[in-house]
């Protein structure tokens, strides 16, 4: 006798997922949610959440955390795999000035494991939680065939808000100083580089002296940082912000030009802010040339913060952990002195 769960899906083990999940997912919940965990589709009020329609504008992005997935399963650990998505995805947004008002995730394995799926997504509806941001929904797909035994894919949408006079980037100018906030570690970026030259750091579980007691599976586990909080302590502040630039794929080569006019390129001075370790143990270990490094990983750059140069002391006065890295000048491209 053939039946669905010979062919290798277990429909029982997905409701028993979603039972798990549940309590997480609508604990995300905000008085827009209309309709959410176990609809066809989830609803959201929009009136409830904004305060003027006229001017607001939704911005969405997509996204996914590449193959920190094979990371989190060789280390047998999904706690900060869904907070990594949800961080990424609300700081792509955050760069036009937008906060999120709801989620919808994407998981696909290979075999489903009930406790291993609602692990990620209570990591990813925690990350919700923090910044008022609704799970509205999801789907998890059991593939097999598809995936190799011991693998998943984790993907997710966000959809957020912003007053049409709010959006960023403003008006960038030659002068203005770029400001970085630091990232955690890798983040979501650069992990196929990554995982072939862990082996010649000893492997996940090794534990080099210059990563202070973590193990090299550890440091790239480490959670992608939500900027949230520092835009919003940069706008309290009076701090006039003129863009933002996610550094994630394709590093600060790529991304800081995505938000700088014709005409405009950026100069980033080297020793001007702290590298964490695992970076520079990865160049190290793998013989990796300056420009692939900064093309491959963020380098410590999280966030760049563009702002006035008379704005410069107010801006790193407001955010400690800040550092001043470059300008922006005449010309184009990105330019490391």
């Amino acid at each position: 006798m053939t039946d669905y769960a010979s062919a290798g899906v277990n429909i029982a083990e997905g409701n028993r997922a979603v039972a798990l999940m549940a309590a997480a997912v609508r604990a995300t919940y905000t008085p827009a949610v209309a309709a959410g965990l176990g609809a066809f589709g989830g609803c959201f009020d929009l009136s409830k959440a904004v305060d003027n329609l006229h001017g607001a504008i939704l911005v969405a992005s997509t996204d996914g955390v590449g193959t920190k997935t094979l990371v989190a399963a060789a280390c047998n650990d999904y706690r900060f795999i869904g907070a990594d998505l949800v961080n990424h995805c609300i700081n792509d947004i955050l760069v036009q000035g937008a906060r999120p008002l709801f989620f919808l995730d994407y998981i696909a394995v290979d075999k489903l494991k009930a406790e291993q799926v609602a692990t990620v997504v209570q990591s990813l509806a925690a990350a919700c939680k923090a910044v008022g941001c609704a799970v509205l929904g999801g789907e998890t797909a059991e593939m097999p065939g598809v995936y190799r035994d011991n693998t998943f894919d984790l993907a997710g949408t966000i959809v957020g808000v912003v007053d049409r006079n709010a959006m960023l980037p403003r008006t960038v100018s030659v002068g203005d100083a770029i400001v970085a906030l630091p990232s955690t570690g890798l983040h979501t970026n650069g992990y196929s580089l990554a995982r072939r030259i862990a082996p010649l750091l000893g492997g996940y579980d090794a534990r080099p002296s210059q990563l202070n007691g973590q193990s090299v599976g550890e440091a790239l586990l480490a959670p992608h940082r939500c900027y949230i909080a520092e835009y919003t302590t940069l706008q309290q502040a009076k701090v006039p912000v003129q863009a933002l630039a996610h550094i994630t794929g394709g590093g600060v080569y790529d991304n800081l030009p995505r938000i700088l006019p014709e005409g405009c390129g950026a100069v980033i001075r080297r020793g001007s802010w702290s590298i964490p370790p695992i970076f520079e143990l990865l160049v190290s270990a793998g013989n990796i040339a300056e420009h692939d490094a900064y093309h491959a990983f963020n380098m410590g750059l999280g966030m760049l913060v563009i702002v006035p140069a008379q704005a410069l002391s107010d801006t790193l006065t407001t955010l400690p952990e800040a550092s001043h890295v470059g300008e922006v000048v005449s010309g184009n491209g990105v330019t490391l002195v």
